[in-house]
């Protein structure tokens, strides 16, 4: 992990520049270690995610609403919440030469700071109220470290300074030739990050290979202390004046590290705008449904298992939809069995026959206990109770498919859920249908997710279901007869209606809902996507079938393009 004192260092002055003085509207918790604040500021909403994941912890701003991935809020999210949201956020503030900082805020109950310790195997964040914590993210008592206590009701105790280490600045050729010479068989990039404040292996290796054109394999003695020196100053020089130049190493799809300076060492360095641009463009983005992913995870399994059981079963139907030879063979046994009685004798386990002139002898299997007459009637009843199932099978499949077509609507449905309610609502309709294994869980409290609200700018409304549910609830409550309806066609998504009341629709609302049925659909991925229209009138609930399953008819086509609802567009 390079999240160093530089990275934070640009952090702490972006976040000075672009967010202090404004308002915090919103605050939630990300994930298990993570928390999210929406603060206004410069006329500008800004997210900030403060996470205290152990191999990636950070600090920095991103660029879309960050959203809550938690279904109880921890302690510290509550005190959160009471301390914080509706403040203001002051300043932040960087410890010389530390991984820590202090986010200050004004809030409905004084002045708090929140403390980030983006530290890797020792990330934290704490709620701090002048000296005392009010809570933070992981509890750590005497027992676990002796010297840095945190838990609620204790002084915060900051991390311990590096008095062994030296200023950069202050280097002086002398100092750096003695470093040197003093363990000249270490490797020279480690050398300084034991040596030097703010040092991390990312920065020591770069000022290294600046100096010698290489670092890998390169010892303490074989560096010149001169050229590292020079090396070093024109890295520091600039980063001490706040004059960061942010941006990623990348190579072959990979991110390799992310830096608030200029990589030479490392293939494929980027420029970014902004250390928080290059932040998110490293981690990938922790917020939508990407930050919903270990959420999910359980229920896709449990309905990855379902899915693959009710295929077997399907399978198995239409294979004996289809097998009409097993049915004949076992008539055809019963009536060669009579035909040939007299010839079968006492104790006599098989005998083989031909059915038909020219076809191969059937071989008959019997029952050695059973007279000839038993055998052929056991037979014939196998032949009937086959027939019987033949004339059900069907039915089965029908009713097979429907619960496939049910499965496949819930893995959608799963896929495209951006928030806790429509994860849970998953796993719900998996427990009320017989699909879960294990204890069921209930909702948390909040009530069920609501279908997206669009009002055009030409004064329509578009409903759109997001999960099944949502989809029952928008054609048949939302709906009226004369309003129109969407769905992409043959795959699972979104029903989505216009209420139009059987007015003329404008062209670009009717694209723009064509538009958000293919991106709330299974084939959001897809450049293009066909998707149906028809009046609200020609949609059918399927008799028996689950919520949202409908049949629909007199339909028109149009071509889309996935596309999420403008972030401009008014949405309740």
């Amino acid at each position: 992990m390079n999240y160093d004192v530089f990275t934070i260092a640009a952090v702490v002055d972006e976040l000075n520049r672009l967010i202090a003085g404004g308002k915090v509207q919103d605050s939630l918790e990300i994930g298990g270690d993570a928390l999210g604040l929406e603060i206004y500021a410069g006329h500008k909403r800004h997210y900030l995610l403060i996470s205290a994941d152990q191999q990636s912890a950070r600090v920095h701003l991103v660029s879309d609403r960050v959203r809550r991935g938690v279904e109880m809020p921890s302690p510290l999210g509550l005190l959160v919440r009471r301390y914080v949201e509706g403040g203001r956020f002051i300043r932040a503030v960087q410890p010389a030469w530390e991984r820590v900082i202090y986010l200050d805020f004004s809030g409905p109950e004084g002045e708090v700071t929140l403390i980030a310790e983006p530290m890797e195997r020792r990330g934290n964040i704490l709620l701090v109220q002048g000296e005392t914590v009010l809570e933070c993210m992981r509890r750590v008592g005497a027992h676990e470290n002796r010297v840095r206590v945190s838990l609620p009701g204790q002084p915060y105790t900051p991390p311990p300074p590096q008095a062994s280490k030296i200023a950069p600045h202050t280097l002086t050729l002398t100092m750096l030739t003695q470093m040197l010479d003093a363990d000249p068989g270490k490797p020279g990039w480690r050398l300084l990050t034991e040596k030097l404040l703010g040092f991390s292996p990312l920065l020591a290796k770069e000022a290294i290979f600046r100096a010698m054109g290489r670092w890998e394999g390169l010892h303490a003695g074989d560096v010149s202390a001169r050229s590292l020196l020079e090396s070093i100053g024109e890295l520091i020089t600039p980063l001490l004046k706040k004059q960061f130049t942010p941006g990623v190493c990348s190579s072959e799809g990979m991110m390799l590290a992310f830096a608030a300076y200029p990589i030479t060492h490392l293939p494929g360095w980027l420029a970014k705008e902004s250390i928080s641009e290059a932040l998110s463009a490293y981690y990938g983005a922790p917020v939508g449904e990407e930050a919903y992913e270990n959420a999910k995870q359980p229920i896709r399994t449990q309905l990855q298992e379902a899915l693959e059981k009710i295929s077997r079963r399907l399978e198995s139907l239409q294979r004996q939809a289809a097998d009409e030879s097993e049915r004949d063979r076992l008539r055809m046994s019963g009536e060669l069995i009579l035909a040939y009685q007299f010839q079968i004798k006492k104790g006599q386990t098989s005998f083989s026959a031909e059915y038909e002139l020219d076809a191969p002898p059937l071989v008959i299997s019997l029952d050695p206990a059973l007279s000839p007459l038993d055998n052929a009637k056991s037979y014939f009843d196998r032949y009937e109770r086959a027939k019987r199932a033949a004339a059900e099978v069907p039915a089965l499949v029908k009713a097979a498919q429907r619960e496939l077509d049910f499965l496949k609507q819930l893995e959608t449905d799963l896929n495209l859920a951006a928030n806790y309610p429509e994860i849970v609502e998953v796993q719900e309709a998996l427990q009320t249908n017989g699909y879960w294994r294990g204890p069921h869980h209930t909702a948390p409290r909040g009530g069920k997710s609501a279908p997206l609200k669009i009002n055009t700018p030409e004064g329509m409304i578009i409903w759109v279901g997001r999960n099944s549910r949502q989809n029952d609830e928008v054609t048949f409550n939302r709906g009226r007869p004369e309003d129109t309806w969407l769905h992409a066609r043959g795959v699972p998504g979104a029903h989505i209606i216009i209420k139009n009341g059987g007015r003329p629709i404008p062209q670009r609302v009717l694209q723009q809902a064509a538009n958000l049925a293919a991106y709330y659909s299974a084939a959001r991925s897809d450049g293009r996507v066909l998707v149906d229209v028809t009046e609200r009138r020609h949609v059918r609930k399927i008799k028996g079938g689950k919520a949202g399953m409908v049949t629909y008819r007199h339909e028109q086509p149009m071509m889309a393009i996935p596309t999420a609802a403008d972030a401009t567009t008014p949405t309740h």
